[in-house]
């Protein structure tokens, strides 16, 4: 009888242990996967500019992402990964090319060929604020809380802060027409984050990023074609490693990082990561290119923190309860 209660104490004590250590897994998963993500796309928008060069803008956008489908149609043969094509799947492909690849970036590599690469990180800092009233319109599930707003806002003041000096604002309608696409850019893409998030549950990540990404490929060589000149285009080693280092880190590592975040963080929560980048591109300058400290740097990375931590406010106290539990 003792042995048998003994027993069932292993049991469950084994059984409680997996499902810690499952938990701990899945969280550090999700950390590494939310520290690439600042990370790399903290600096694309340097090597967009770089590559913007020598390269026009769709063409630079379609052959990243050609370049990005082929390696992720490797990627899924190998890993035998199915690929879900019904009436649903394909409505939810096409929204996806449109919304998350070929309208948000063929806006913004066309905006960045008119706006400084710290004009445009401000302007996709907007992206959380409406990804925060998409989500909360359309997901019945996440909440638009008074903390959240409170921390996107914060939030986008640090960026605003990290690049004050560093911005100058023109009048002029061609920096004008190219601040507008880069937010319309960050308002299409915000609906998309909410549109996986709601429908794309049941899709691998890596076949969420390759269908609507090939389709992209092919829309914004298309519009290459039509309506770019390529009298100046050179493929020059500079542009050859934008696209490559773009099509393999800032789309493929990412992308399907993000993609598999979704369906476990909560859409607002991941957005912020807007926020991030642009300090992470800032910090690389000072590493990469020795540019100065400004206090600007500091106050900056000081609010968006503050306002990451504001929006995550409810999630740090659960889990704070969870690890350090008050003794009765």
């Amino acid at each position: 009888m003792v042995s048998s209660h003994n027993c069932l104490n292993t049991q469950r004590l084994n059984y409680i242990t997996t499902h810690i250590l499952k938990k701990m897994s899945e969280r550090i998963k999700v950390i590494i996967a939310y520290t690439a993500i600042c990370t790399i796309w903290g600096s694309t928008w340097l090597v967009i500019k770089l590559g913007l060069e020598t390269l026009t803008p769709f063409l630079a956008a379609g052959l990243r992402f050609a370049f990005a489908g082929v390696v992720l149609f490797g990627i899924i043969k190998i890993k035998k990964i199915p690929i879900p094509w019904n009436e649903h799947t394909r409505w939810f492909y096409v929204v996806i090319a449109l919304t998350s690849f070929s309208l948000p970036f063929g806006l913004v590599y066309w905006g960045e060929h008119r706006i400084s690469s710290g004009m445009t990180s401000i302007l996709f800092a907007t992206y959380p604020l409406f990804v925060a009233v998409m989500s909360s319109l359309l997901i019945s599930t996440e909440r638009l809380t008074v903390l959240k707003i409170l921390g996107v806002l914060i939030g986008f003041g640090g960026v605003v802060t990290i690049f004050s000096n560093d911005v100058q604002f023109s009048g002029e309608s061609n920096v004008m027409i190219g601040m507008a696409a880069v937010v319309l850019s960050a308002v299409i893409q915000s609906f998309s984050a909410v549109m996986i998030k709601k429908h794309g549950h049941e899709i691998s990540p890596y076949v969420v990023s390759f269908v609507p990404m090939s389709i992209s490929a092919i829309l914004l060589l298309i519009a290459s074609v039509s309506v770019e000149d390529f009298s100046n285009v050179q493929f020059t080693p500079m542009a050859i490693f934008s696209i490559s280092f773009l099509a393999i880190f800032g789309t493929i590592v990412t992308f399907v990082s993000y993609f598999w975040l979704l369906k476990r963080v909560e859409v607002v929560l991941l957005s912020l990561t807007a926020f991030v980048t642009p300090l992470i591109a800032v910090v690389l300058g000072v590493i990469v290119l020795n540019e100065k400290i400004s206090a600007e740097l500091f106050a900056g990375a000081f609010l968006v923190f503050t306002g990451i931590a504001t929006a995550n406010a409810n999630e740090i106290r659960i889990f704070a309860q969870n690890r350090f539990p008050r003794q009765k």
